[in-house]
């Protein structure tokens, strides 16, 4: 490469450790940043309202997810292409993924939203509401379906701005957004008595100036310049975009289906249990929201090793795609070991956060939080060795692995689970699983470390054949010169 071209992009000859900090870091701020959306609501509520409004946003979380499902299939599909193109020096072609993306955004953003609205109630029973959250849940939900489509263009123009080598412009209009939603949560929950109609409005305004800030990025891109004729649907380009998110996007259509079946499971077995079926559907919200925030880093950190793995595979630089990836693995477990430990030994702490309500609430959201969350190390390692694939042209490779923990093993283990393992615990003469009696409620949650483990290794078979791959390929590289 020339020292024009090194000028133009560094992707393709700066420090791996440097590139990584440089994009991670803003991108993990921007997703801790946006994970405050919901974690801020679920504080609050919980505070102001109690554990049947955090039951309640846990019934309209599937909503988000499905919305994020459609923001990383076009944004990080797009963001993909975009950096592809640039490692084989095609700015023009570069050019017209972002107009093709960012028309998709509206069009997917808007028609999402309408949907919502006309089905709503259906959803929400759906998704799995109680007779005493449906309220609260249909009152949130109304309201934070409008900010649908400026959600979906605020996230997939971050990824674009950091793709283009932007990461602090991306990082910048999250956090515009989130801080406006963290100031008007208590003004409307506490002091206008809004209830969960505040928080609600709160996220909206939130997004809102998000997308503001997002969108005006259109007439700042360093690698391309932007023309009028390429905001355009092409079923063509629409088609090889969403190949290229297709990972991510059905990673979370997955994790909404989990959603479901967890919400319904845990309201049956809870219902059979002491705890009934408003507790189990409470506490799971807050441990998934707080488990969110450990995943937004981990999201932050593959959406920072995205651009540069997709770069340097375009451009034929295998031995910088490997570094990266081995670096990236590193970080992960060491991050999520930590927050195994803070997990398993400081629950109470955490969920107190959230709001006590009473012993019997706070007895099974620790019980759910240390058995749900046991083996993320693994699941972590799997959600990026997944991503990796979607970010070097292998979608469908990508969306298989991104799959298999969802949908092929923690969905059925959640149907099996809870019939045979309660059986097979008294078999052993285990009475008590952190002093809670032995029942269906533990098979729900022993599902989630089981799927981490199997998901892991189908993954880890994935990833040493792709890396002895891409060895050959570098060999080939070499040979040729």
């Amino acid at each position: 490469m020339s020292d024009m071209e090194q000028t133009r992009n560094p992707l393709g000859y700066e420090r791996i450790g440097k590139l990584l900090r440089n994009f991670a870091i803003p991108s993990i701020i921007a997703m801790l940043v946006s994970s405050l959306y919901n974690v801020v609501d679920q504080i609050f509520i919980g505070q102001g309202v109690g554990f049947r409004g955090n039951a309640a946003t846990n019934v309209a979380f599937p909503i988000t997810t499905i919305c994020m499902a459609i923001t990383l299939t076009i944004g990080i599909g797009s963001s993909a292409r975009f950096s592809l193109y640039l490692g084989k020096k095609q700015e023009e072609e570069a050019a017209k993924v972002v107009g093709n993306g960012v028309c998709m955004m509206l069009l997917f953003g808007t028609l999402y939203a309408v949907i919502v609205e006309l089905f709503l109630p259906k959803l929400l029973w759906a998704f799995g509401a109680t007779p005493e959250v449906y309220d609260y849940a249909l009152t949130y939900s109304r309201i934070t379906s409008i900010g649908i489509p400026f959600l979906v263009m605020m996230n997939g123009m971050s990824n674009l701005a950091r793709a283009d080598g932007s990461p602090m412009y991306s990082m910048t209009s999250m956090i515009i957004g989130a801080v406006i939603n963290t100031i008007l949560d208590p003004i409307f929950i506490f002091i206008f008595k809004w209830e969960v109609a505040g928080a609600a409005w709160a996220t909206v305004i939130g997004q809102v100036a998000s997308f503001i800030s997002a969108i005006l990025y259109l007439r700042r891109f360093k690698r391309i310049t932007m023309k009028r004729e390429y905001y355009r649907l092409s079923w063509a380009q629409m088609g090889r975009t969403a190949s290229m998110g297709m990972s991510n996007g059905l990673t979370q259509l997955a994790i909404t289906l989990v959603q479901v079946v967890m919400n319904r499971s845990l309201t049956y077995y809870g219902g059979l249990s002491e705890f009934g079926p408003d507790i189990p559907l409470a506490a799971s919200g807050v441990v998934m929201k707080v488990n969110g925030i450990l995943f937004s880093v981990l999201i932050g950190i593959n959406q920072g090793m995205q651009p540069i793995l997709g770069f340097n595979y375009g451009a034929a630089k295998y031995d910088r795609v490997k570094a990266t990836y081995k670096l990236v693995i590193k970080t992960v477990l060491l991050i999520t070991v930590i927050a195994l430990i803070i997990f398993q030994v400081f629950p109470q702490y955490i969920l107190a956060v959230f709001g006590k309500e009473n012993d019997l609430y706070m007895t099974f959201a620790v019980l759910f939080m240390r058995t749900f969350l046991l083996l993320i190390p693994l699941s972590g390692v799997q959600m990026i060795s997944s991503n990796l694939f979607a970010a070097i042209g292998k979608p469908l490779r990508g969306a298989l692995l991104s799959l298999t923990r969802q949908v092929f093993f923690l969905i059925p283990l959640m149907l099996i689970l809870p019939r045979i393992l309660p059986w097979f615990l008294k078999l052993i003469g285990v009475q008590q699983i952190f002093g809670v009696p032995v029942s269906g409620i533990h098979g729900v949650l022993a599902a989630a470390p089981c799927a981490d483990f199997l998901a892991f290794v189908v993954v880890l078979i994935f990833i040493i054949r792709e890396m002895k791959d891409m060895t050959r390929l570098q060999q080939s590289v070499v040979d040729r010169l």
